[in-house]
């Protein structure tokens, strides 16, 4: 796939603080790339260098193998802060109309595509409604609209779906998805991980200013799983039904095994095993951990066996 946008070694410094510390990942055209970490961790300084609100102190950004140049390239880029960047006063229809051409729309334009998204969003009664009067959820839809209103070929969304219901949740959603099919870039930026899982490609995480992973959610999920498995069974599972020379036993339930897999032996020499002691198997699963799960063992360095040993 052709790269869209590529970060190499960017540096960010607020006074004796490193905000971006050495960071360098590159971003596939039309893949939903997320961007995880923690408050704090300098996600939000790397997306403000990406559209041109800050300059780095070093390194550089290119896209689609130039140097980034904020003069045109703003342009092709949509960004949904997590602070929300609306006008409070003004009418929601009117702002939507003034974002629009501020991004290059005309008016007739603007108002063609602004009525289809408000269609779209169920917010065609909104349109003399003021922002201030918005609840937080009605808001973030409104901003996604703006975002997305020029048809851009990188949208930032940063926390996107804060504050919003599940249903409208879903809604944006799905709207990234198919705007990711239709060729666009989409960075998710969050600390919430587990809402990545079902909607990136490819991740980087950040702590502390520096880049801590980088792959494929599948890949990366791959590298950290510790050769776990959760085992059901029709009847209950006794004492003497355990082969510690293909795995250990990490818990025990009645009809439950959570274990761990021996080195050099299969799965299927397991299921092998419990078939021939005469049991049923009634599930196998591998345990994958979250990316939540590998996070917090690459800071602590815990291990995801450890939840679930018995107490």
């Amino acid at each position: 796939m052709q790269q869209i946008l590529e970060v190499q070694n960017l540096k960010k410094y607020f006074s004796t603080q490193k905000a971006v510390d050495d960071i360098s990942f590159s971003i596939q055209k039309g893949s939903i790339f997320g961007l995880l970490g923690p408050n704090g961790a300098g996600k939000t300084t790397l997306l403000r260098m990406i559209t041109g609100i800050f300059y780095p102190d070093e390194g550089q950004i290119m896209m689609e193998g130039k140097k980034f140049d904020p003069e045109n390239d703003v342009a092709r880029i949509g960004y949904m802060p997590e602070e929300r960047g609306l006008y409070k006063k003004m009418k929601i229809g009117e702002q939507a109309i003034y974002l629009a051409r501020l991004k290059g729309l005309s008016r007739e334009e603007a108002m063609h595509r602004i009525k289809e998204w408000f269609v779209k969003f169920n917010m065609e009664s909104w349109w003399n409604k003021k922002v201030e009067d918005l609840s937080k959820g009605m808001s973030q839809k409104l901003q996604f609209v703006t975002t997305v209103l020029h048809n851009p070929s990188i949208i930032i969304l940063d926390e996107p779906f804060s504050g919003l219901d599940p249903v409208n949740a879903n809604l944006i959603k799905d709207e990234i998805f198919r705007l990711s099919r239709e060729g666009c870039t989409i960075i998710f930026s969050t600390h919430r991980m587990e809402q990545v899982e079902e909607i990136c490609d490819h991740i980087v995480l950040v702590n502390k200013g520096k880049k801590v992973l980088d792959g494929s959610v599948k890949a990366i999920k791959q590298e950290f799983k510790e050769d776990l498995f959760r085992i059901s069974f029709d009847e209950k599972v006794l004492p003497e039904h355990t082969a510690i020379h293909l795995f250990q036993v990490i818990n025990k339930m009645d009809q439950e095994l959570i274990i761990k897999k021996t080195e050099g032996f299969t799965s299927n020499d397991i299921i092998s095993y419990f078939i021939h002691k005469g049991l049923t198997i009634h599930s196998f699963n591998e345990i994958l951990p979250s990316l939540n799960e590998i996070f917090i063992r690459q800071v602590e360095g815990t291990t995801l066996a450890r939840q679930f040993e018995k107490v």
